[in-house]
This record gives structure tokens, C-alpha cells and sequence, in this order.
């Protein structure tokens, strides 16, 4: 059988990294609950009835209050936000208070991040529709406390899991020790088997030269006789206690030897288990759940590894960034939903369209980067015209509308030993050039 990996270690990195994205989505749901305070104290004093409302939800959201007392005040403050607007109308030259494009935008990154995790959760894209149909503070702030209520949710879930984490670890543990305690035995049978074995010889050799001594004194036959019976009865003793003792030694260690195969056997199998779940959430943290491509954590990795691997092996590798054209405006126009579907298909039109030793990732809303191994600069521009070409290919519609999509990309070819950021830098201001040069273009730096 051959030896187990550190199984511990790697149990504590899984809790370690729970623990970072739990101190995570805290964090983000301490944002969230700032920002809400805030909006509640931008409504100050436009409706007296709304005054109490929002001042209770402040203070509620400050004593983080659980999910179902922020729900029932979402609710009130929505009856009352709808009361307030039928009994006093506002003239028609006044205009709604409508939410900041950048307070919109910041809530859409975090829907975008809560989609990363879980892109068919309904509630996501329910809240993605709500977000972009937010017309006021009052229905940005039931969009927020929502949104507070799914990262609430998921540093809880993250908790448990980190739990469910340490109590394997622990039983792990106590696994081992109990492979300890059972070679540990073992080691003292083998201890107390040879100090028996001793005694046994000691035995048997005193035994022997007493019936030494005893022989040369007699002098009868008769004599003579008796006293070797009764050796020999005396010794046939010995070996047969010491044959009884060894037989039950065997039996224990026998017993002992059947229940920790058993054990072990169940460990090895309960191990082979949770590491293939351990490399399959390792594989989902390094996948994009919308569009099925590598996320932005596996570039990372990959591109540190071809930048140590140009250190000892020769050939070019080019790095490609790329933007969609205009894709705020579909979503904008035609909703998140239609927003994810573009990304899929331009993520299969890509991932197609390379070659199997190319790397290929989604690192932002609408941005991917590729990695092409072995191919110079030169052939780097001709395959990415030649994707930019199929990108612009690909035919949608909505709402019995057809959508034109289109991409830029900038090229630059990583020079030896300089960082992955200056590279990525380099390749990110090609991408500028041709959004410059007017777009669904594809530059080399």
C-alpha cells in the first residue's frame, strides 16, 4: 500500500481558504450595510411619513439586524414609499429622485461577483432585472438589502462548510492516532513476546541442569527413572504454557492486525472520496460558472507559469486581451439575461476557435484573455482577426431585434524575464488603441 498524502495539510488549506472568501463576502456585506445607512440618510427629508421608516431601517441595519426584520421593513418602507406617492403627487416639472449611475454601477459589480459563484441562482438574476428597472433610492435600497441578505446567506453557507471542513480533519485525525495506538501495541506484543521467549529458555535451561544434577546423583534404576518422568512432565509444562501464551498473543494481534486493515481500508476509500471532491472544487474555483472558461484566479496561475517556464524552455507565448464592443448598452437595452447569453456564445466561439495548447479565460464582465504557446507575433494577429472575424459572425436577437456583437483585442508578445503585469499592461493598452481606432479591431503592441 502506498504511503497517503499529507491529507491534514491539505484539509487546512481548504479551512484557510474558506475562512479568506468568508472574511470576504463580510466584508462585502459590511459595504453593503454602509451603503445602505447612507441612502436612508439621502432620503432624509423628503416625506415626513418616510422619515421614521428609513431612520428605523438605519438603525436597524447598524445593529445587524437578521434577515427577516430587514425584509419586513423593506416592505413597510415600500407601502409607505407607494403610499406617499398616490396621496402627494409631485408636480410635473419636479423630477424622481433617481439612484447615482456610479451607486448602480457598484451594485451591479456585486451582483456580478454573486454571479461568479452561482450564475443560474434565480434570485441573482431576478435582482439584475430589478437593479436595471430601479428608477429611485427607495427601490435601489429593497435592491441592496436583498443583495445583503444573499452574501448573509453566503458567509453563512461558507461557515458551515468550513465546519463540515474541520470535522473531517478532526475525524482524520483520530484515525491516525488510532494507527498509532495500534502499532504502538503492536511493538509491545513484539516487546512482550521476547522477553517470554526468554523467560521461557531461562526456564527450560534451569529445569534441564537441575535434572543434570539430579541424574548423576542417583543410583538406582527405579530412581533414574522417576526423576526423568518427572523432567520430562515439567518441561512439556513449560513448552506447553509457553506454546498457550504465544497462541494468545497471535490471536490478539491477530484480531487487531483484521480490524485495522478494515480501518484503513475505509480510510483509503473515505480519502479517495474527499480528494476528488477537494480537485473538483478546486476545479470549480478556477472555472467560470456563466460562460465555462477559465476565471480570472487560473489565468493568473497560468500566466506566472509560462513566465517561469520561458526561463528555462525557448519559443515565443503571446498574451491577447480582449473587450466586447459596446456590451453595456445590450445590457442596458435588453437585460442581464441577454448580456449572459452573448457572453456564452462569444466564450464557445472562442474556446473553438483556438488551439488545445492555447489558454483561454474570462477575467472581467465582458473581458477575456488568451494565451497562445509557441506562436509569434506575427500568427498571433492573423488567429485573433480570425476570431474577431467569427465573433462578428455570430447573429442574435432579441425581442425580434437582431444584435450586432463585435470585439477588440490587443496583442503583445511577453518578452523574457519581465512580469506578468507589465505584460498584461502592454496587452491592455493595445486593447485601448483599438477601441480608439474604432472598435472590432485588433492591434499588437
Amino acid at each position: 500500500m502506498s504511503e497517503p498524502p499529507d491529507w491534514k495539510q491539505k484539509y487546512r488549506n481548504s479551512v484557510l481558504e474558506m475562512e479568506t472568501e468568508e472574511k470576504r463576502w463580510r466584508h462585502v456585506e459590511t459595504l453593503l450595510r454602509r451603503l445602505v445607512n447612507r441612502l436612508c440618510a439621502a432620503g432624509m427629508g423628503t416625506s415626513a411619513a418616510l422619515d421614521d421608516e428609513l431612520a428605523t431601517i438605519s438603525e436597524a441595519n447598524r445593529r445587524r439586524a437578521e434577515v427577516e426584520e430587514l425584509e419586513a421593513l423593506a416592505k413597510n418602507l415600500t407601502r409607505k414609499v407607494v403610499a406617499v406617492e398616490t396621496q402627494t403627487p409631485r408636480p410635473a416639472t419636479t423630477e424622481i429622485s433617481r439612484p447615482g449611475a456610479a451607486t448602480c454601477a457598484s451594485v451591479r459589480t456585486l451582483l456580478e461577483r454573486l454571479a461568479d459563484d452561482d450564475a443560474e441562482n434565480p434570485i441573482v438574476i431576478a435582482l439584475g432585472g430589478e437593479l436595471h428597472a430601479a428608477k429611485t433610492d427607495a427601490a435601489l435600497a429593497e435592491v441592496l438589502l436583498r443583495i445583503a441578505d444573499l452574501v448573509h446567506e453566503r458567509g453563512e453557507r461558507i461557515a458551515r462548510e468550513r465546519l463540515q471542513a474541520a470535522t473531517v480533519l478532526s475525524d482524520v485525525g483520530k484515525r491516525l492516532e488510532e494507527m498509532l495506538d495500534y502499532f504502538a501495541a503492536t511493538a509491545e506484543d513484539s516487546r512482550t513476546s521476547r522477553e517470554a521467549t526468554v523467560t521461557f529458555d531461562a526456564a527450560v535451561m534451569a529445569r534441564v541442569r537441575d535434572l543434570s544434577e539430579e541424574f548423576e546423583a542417583a543410583t538406582e534404576l527405579h530412581a533414574l527413572q522417576s526423576l526423568v518422568g518427572r523432567g520430562l512432565e515439567s518441561v512439556s509444562r513449560c513448552v506447553h504454557d509457553f506454546r498457550r501464551q504465544a497462541e494468545d498473543r497471535l490471536n490478539e494481534q491477530t484480531v487487531r492486525t483484521e480490524a485495522m486493515c478494515a480501518r484503513v481500508a475505509t480510510l483509503e476509500q473515505e480519502t479517495h472520496e474527499l480528494h476528488g471532491r477537494l480537485a473538483e472544487e478546486r476545479d470549480r474555483a478556477r472555472v467560470d460558472s456563466l460562460t465555462n472558461v477559465a476565471n480570472r484566479k487560473a489565468f493568473d496561475e497560468r500566466l506566472a507559469q509560462e513566465l517561469a517556464r520561458m526561463r528555462h524552455t525557448a519559443g515565443p507565448v503571446t498574451l491577447l486581451v480582449w473587450d466586447l464592443d459596446n456590451f453595456k448598452s445590450i445590457n442596458d437595452g435588453y437585460g442581464h439575461r441577454a448580456g449572459d447569453r452573448v457572453l456564452q456564445s462569444v466564450a464557445r466561439c472562442f474556446a473553438t476557435g483556438v488551439r488545445s495548447t492555447d489558454f483561454i479565460a474570462r477575467i472581467g464582465g465582458e473581458e477575456f484573455a488568451m494565451i497562445m504557446i509557441g506562436l509569434p507575433l506575427d500568427a498571433a494577429v492573423g488567429m485573433a482577426n480570425e476570431l474577431r472575424a467569427a465573433v462578428e459572425a455570430l447573429r442574435f436577437h432579441f425581442r425580434g431585434k437582431p444584435i450586432r456583437v463585435t470585439a477588440s483585442c490587443g496583442i503583445t508578445e511577453i518578452k523574457e524575464n519581465e512580469s506578468a503585469e507589465r505584460a498584461f499592461d502592454r496587452a491592455d493598452a493595445a486593447l485601448y488603441r483599438a477601441k480608439d481606432a474604432g472598435r472590432n479591431a485588433c492591434i499588437a503592441a
